[in-house]
Formats: structure tokens, sequence, C-alpha cells
């Protein structure tokens, strides 16, 4: 399985600490690059995203989230907004088992 984390230098440090593999700032286009790379290869793989890179509105991103399968796409909030998380599977476990379940 392959674990990568793609965002900002100071939110990639953490990751790479952990000896999850990173990308640092990438533009549209990288980021588009990586995310095609991964789908064609069909491995299985986890990868944390940080939120404002969705700003990007990557076709590729929407078609790995609607194939499911072998990519798990997981949003992180950036270091400087971390209050500002909102991640796409907040909606869905809102929907399913109710707001309280993401209260801390």
């Amino acid at each position: 399985m392959r674990i990568i984390a793609v965002g900002n230098r100071e939110l990639m440090d953490g990751f790479a600490l952990l000896g999850i593999e990173t990308f640092i700032d990438p533009d549209k286009t990288e980021l588009e690059k990586l995310l095609n790379e991964i789908r064609i290869s069909s491995d299985r793989t986890l990868i944390y995203l940080q939120q404002d890179l969705l700003d990007y509105q990557l076709p590729v991103l929407d078609l790995l989230r609607r194939e499911g399968g072998t990519v798990l796409i997981s949003e992180v909030p950036s270091l400087h907004e971390p209050q500002n998380r909102q991640a796409s599977i907040d909606q869905l476990i809102t929907k399913t088992i109710g707001a309280s379940a993401l209260e801390y």
C-alpha cells in the first residue's frame, strides 16, 4: 500500500517525519499528473490531501472519489487554519449517524 501526503511544506514536514511519501507545494499541473499516475497504476493508495488544494477542481480527483476501490483520499486542513476543517466525509457522517458524531 502506498501512503502519500500532499500540501504545503509546514504540513508535509510532519508527514515526512512519519516516513510518509510527501509532495510539497504542488501546482495544479503537478497535482493532476500525480493523481493520474495513481489512477493508472491501480495501486492501493491512501492520500492525505491539504484541503485548499481542492480549489484546483481537478476532474481526476472527482473521478478517483467516484470510482472508490483502491484509492482513499483524506482531506487535512492547513496548519494555519485548523478550525476550517470541512472534509467531505463529514457530510456523509452527519447524514448517516448525525452531527453529534463529529463533536469533540
